[in-house]
């Protein structure tokens, strides 16, 4: 027999092979398994409360996070966002239409994602978006317009508020909301990418002055969490569609 053959017909390359595919089959199953700790279980709405558990699904694991708190994935009994829409069809992924309320729906451009209830933090454990004034060291760069004192107007052109103060993300060195004191004395805060500024006035083509008023708010004043985010910005995102009915209707 040759140098590194075990039989007639076995030899030490072809056992190698056979222990590489048994390796790679192995990683497959693995990369599969820990892939399906995002987004499962998943729920049909054919059946409205039937569950998809999917293949293979691994035993939950719960991760420690930096901020002391954890996380156990897959998240068997998770709460979902309330939407208030209804199907309109009676087929499994008909289109859904807004109940009430479409800017404050969830639905359509207005979906947000249930995200944990409590601000984003630096690595230092302090908040990393938080306005001006509670944030040392940061302001305005001498050769950009200071929006602070502007009026804010809605898509319709009408005065919906005045700019009081930038709210700025430490870690990302930018500015994230304009905080407006609305007409009625309200203050909310409007993401930057739905704002247009200009030298004389703050633009907002999303949603109307009107709107202003049910943007949601902020529980601490100096604080935003990440659901309060999502929240925030979907409404402005829901007004590109749902801010008028014309914006919702075929465009032909």
């Amino acid at each position: 027999m040759q140098f590194g053959a075990i039989t007639g017909y076995v030899d030490l390359a072809q056992i190698l092979l056979y222990a590489f595919w048994l390796f790679f089959a192995g990683l497959i199953y693995y990369l599969v398994r820990e892939g399906h700790r995002e987004g499962y279980p998943m729920e049909s709405d054919s059946m409205g409360t039937a569950t998809i558990k999917g293949w293979p699904i691994p035993e939950p694991k719960t991760f420690k996070l930096a901020d002391g708190s954890s996380v156990t994935v897959p998240e068997l009994h998770r709460e979902e966002p309330k939407i208030a829409a209804v199907s309109t069809g009676a087929s499994p992924g008909s289109p859904i239409e807004p109940v009430g309320d479409a800017m404050l729906s969830g639905a359509g451009p207005g979906a947000w994602s249930n995200r944990a209830d409590k601000p984003d933090l630096d690595l230092h454990g302090h908040p990393k978006i938080v306005p001006l004034r509670a944030a040392k060291g940061y302001a305005v760069s001498e050769h950009d317009h200071d929006p602070r004192g502007l009026p804010v107007k809605g898509g319709d052109g009408k005065l919906a508020g005045t700019v009081r103060e930038l709210w700025v993300d430490q870690m990302e060195m930018m500015f994230r909301f304009l905080e407006v004191e609305t007409t009625a004395g309200k203050t909310v805060l409007l993401p930057v990418p739905f704002a247009r500024i200009r030298r004389n006035e703050i633009e907002v083509n999303s949603i109307f002055a009107h709107h202003f008023a049910n943007v949601p708010t902020t529980r601490h004043p100096d604080q935003i969490t990440l659901l309060e985010e999502e929240k925030i910005t979907a409404y402005f995102g829901a007004g590109t569609f749902y801010a008028e009915p014309k914006r919702s209707e075929p465009l032909i």
